[in-house]
């Protein structure tokens, strides 16, 4: 019987051929008709057990996990403080972790910005969290850190040097890929916003002197608590949307997020709503 529940689950979850498959001793379990088996994996010094269930003529296995409702960290983000783009007070909202200087970013930011914000309106809020990939992009945590500075004094103005940089990554990166330069034209364009906006630059240049990375490295914490392993990653009120996806596929979140508060979509540009009453 254990040889035989060894073949199955090596077969089944392409366990690799070095690594020990040892069957543990049958328990009781809280489903009816089945025990609990556990089943430990290593190799060397390593090893994880996996609990199964079996059934109790022997002729069935299963794989069950469990998971707590009541302790999904997606469905409770952190967002204090944060800009908000749209209706604060929004029957969802979309939280993105993002990078300033990552490319693929930039395209969501382009698909949201404006044209699910059009689609949605006041139904819908956004809000970016901050998850700079320092060991590929050389300029996205000073990016990051000069945004905050901003935040700090006002939204919208946080929501403009986003805009831009997210609109004009290549030009911060410069030809000639120096990252002195890049981030002297952070600097730049923050001051910029800075004076276009009347904020108090004193307080902006002390900020962006003191590149205080707190904030942004516990924002990446958290994305990595979440599984975030790249960028951007979208939570649509907890469901999650890894990589750049196409606006119909990130609409349909966005719909079912919504039903779910007991709020009607927009019509769909492809069926759009009929008029009440005449026709044929």
């Amino acid at each position: 019987m254990n040889r035989r529940i060894e073949v199955m689950v090596r077969s089944q979850f392409n366990v690799p051929q070095d690594y020990n498959v040892a069957i543990g001793a049958r328990k009781p379990s809280n489903i009816a008709g089945f025990d609990s088996l556990p089943i430990t994996l290593s190799r060397g010094s390593k090893s994880t057990p996996v609990d199964f269930l079996i059934s109790s003529d022997g002729k069935t296995l299963a794989r069950l996990e469990t998971f707590d409702l009541t302790k999904d960290p997606a469905s409770s983000i952190d967002v204090e403080g944060r800009p908000v783009r749209g209706n604060p007070n929004a029957a969802v909202t979309v939280v993105n972790f993002d990078d300033l200087e990552c490319p693929y970013c930039a395209r969501m930011h382009s698909s949201l910005f404006p044209s699910t914000l059009d689609r949605y309106k006041d139904k819908v809020r956004f809000i970016y969290k901050d998850d700079p990939l320092v060991e590929i992009h050389p300029w996205a945590m000073h990016a990051a850190v000069n945004a905050n500075c901003l935040a700090d004094q006002s939204g919208e103005v946080y929501w403009n040097y986003v805009d831009y940089i997210h609109a004009h990554g290549h030009d911060v990166t410069g030809e000639d890929r120096n990252v002195t330069k890049s981030l002297e034209t952070l600097d730049r364009i923050a001051r910029q916003e800075a004076t276009l906006a009347k904020l108090d630059e004193s307080r902006l240049n002390a900020c962006i002197a003191r590149q205080d990375e707190t904030k942004v490295r516990a924002s990446s914490k958290l994305a990595e608590s979440l599984g975030v392993d790249g960028t951007p990653a979208l939570f649509v009120d907890g469901e999650r949307i890894t990589g750049v996806v196409p606006e119909q596929q990130l609409w349909l979140v966005i719909d079912r997020a919504l039903r779910a508060k007991g709020v009607e979509p927009p019509p769909s540009p492809d069926n759009p709503a009929q008029p009440s009453g005449g026709g044929q």
